[in-house]
């Protein structure tokens, strides 16, 4: 465990404007979804709607980045959205997300409040760094919910997580992989936090304190430390 994540400079190539913050948490308290983290997530839902009202979610300006962003890799926004995306289509067409875990939960939540792709998975579980990076198309993948052998591969060109074993995210935030993936039990983990232009980078520093302050109302005690990605540097 303490493998870190980095941007391959292809991406920063690409997408200079990218931005993402991470968060590393140790000692983190996980279990099933509860009360609490219900009731967050359905507020959550509730503000949405609120504040999207008949627009759908592509209406929204980060939203509408990361479909350009998903289009310069080859993937079909209508068919490959971002995660925030995602989760706000559901919500603003009257559906309630599903319950996951409390963890998945309250940065689900933060992410339909914050409009914001949000994802967590187990530190404990990379093999080496993990490097967003530009997939080569032989790094192979198995996503949430899939046997160990329903491998994948990502197409050329994608953008994608991957650590020495494979890929753990596909098309940047759209599917994470069943290795990493945040459960009951994960006690170590990382969140990460994605940002496009126009999204003001204060924005990005706020969603991260409201998720850490989720996470350590969740697990006093926590240890968490913050990092900035941007292309001029880690701050």
């Amino acid at each position: 465990m303490g493998y870190r994540l980095r941007v391959e400079q292809s991406v920063w190539d690409m997408f200079p404007e990218y931005a993402v913050l991470i968060l590393y948490v140790r000692e983190l308290r996980n279990g099933a979804s509860d009360q609490a983290s219900e009731v967050r997530l359905r507020a959550a839902e509730m503000r949405a709607r609120d504040a999207f009202g008949e627009q759908k979610a592509a209406a929204h300006a980060h939203i509408a980045a990361w479909r350009t962003a998903f289009g310069r890799f080859g993937a079909k926004p209508s068919r490959y959205p971002c995660s925030a995306e995602a989760l706000l289509s559901r919500v603003l067409k009257g559906q309630e997300l599903p319950e996951i875990n409390a963890v998945v939960d309250l940065y689900n939540a933060v992410s339909i409040e914050q409009v914001l792709p949000v994802g967590g998975e187990d530190w404990d579980e990379l093999r080496s760094e993990l490097v967003l990076k530009v997939a080569q198309g032989d790094e192979p993948f198995v996503p949430i919910g899939g046997a160990e052998d329903a491998v994948e591969f990502p197409e050329p060109g994608e953008v994608i997580w991957a650590d020495s074993s494979g890929v753990t995210c596909r098309r940047w935030n759209w599917r994470q992989c069943q290795r990493t993936m945040l459960t009951p039990e994960t006690r170590n983990a990382y969140f990460i936090l994605d940002r496009l232009a126009p999204y003001p980078i204060e924005n990005l520093r706020s969603a991260g304190d409201a998720l850490q302050q989720l996470l350590e109302e969740r697990s006093p005690g926590c240890e968490i430390e913050r990092e900035l990605l941007t292309a001029e540097g880690v701050s």
